[in-house]
């Protein structure tokens, strides 16, 4: 198996890469609902929630950076027989995944109330305690951190977090399927076994 894309499979790295953020995603959504319906307010189960809901946030977002630059690097394999508008809905796709992976963790930090404890080993401070929150959005916009923080909060758990994410998801796994059982063509096969 190779580390990279060749042109019939994906490598072991983008095999990571991808599996590994699909994983982290899932840790991070178990985290919150487990935080939201199992644990009281102000126990150390529900910190603990919270701050594995952040560090698999922030994980999220450097694996999706190094998969993005991963993909800039590398060959993409051979795209399946399909019709154009089938192409287009799996780039459309794609993208809108990407653009999920990048804004759900900018704006869970961006709107973060506490420092992440980054699966307990150090601190990642929160961005009202920051020089750029200071000198940028406070001093220069003049902007509270609650007026900033209040939309992206609203964007992170409505908007994202309770329908866009998982609608994307959903629709991702459903496209898999269907390639693999309906079309019987490579497109599951090239992320998993490559057999």
């Amino acid at each position: 198996m190779s580390l990279k894309n060749t042109s019939y499979n994906y490598g072991t790295i983008a095999k990571c890469l991808h599996w590994g953020s699909a994983l982290l995603f899932l840790g991070a959504y178990a985290s919150v609902y487990f935080r939201h319906w199992f644990t009281v307010d102000d126990t150390p189960i529900n910190w603990t929630a919270l701050q594995l809901h952040l560090s698999f946030g922030v994980s999220i977002a450097v694996l999706v950076v190094l998969r993005i630059i991963w993909r800039i690097m590398n060959l993409t394999p051979d795209e399946e027989p399909g019709t154009k508008m089938e192409h287009l809905a799996a780039h459309a796709g794609h993208f809108a995944l990407y653009a999920v992976l990048i804004i759900m963790p900018v704006t869970g930090y961006l709107g973060s109330k506490v420092n992440t404890e980054f699966y307990f080993l150090f601190d990642i401070p929160i961005f009202e305690s920051t020089s750029l929150f200071r000198s940028v959005i406070r001093d220069g916009m003049g902007i509270s951190y609650e007026a900033f923080e209040a939309p992206l909060d609203f964007l992170h758990k409505q908007v994202f977090g309770k329908w866009l994410a998982w609608m994307l998801v959903v629709g991702h796994i459903l496209a898999a399927l269907y390639h693999h059982y309906v079309k019987k063509d490579r497109t599951l096969i090239k992320m998993t076994s490559g057999k």
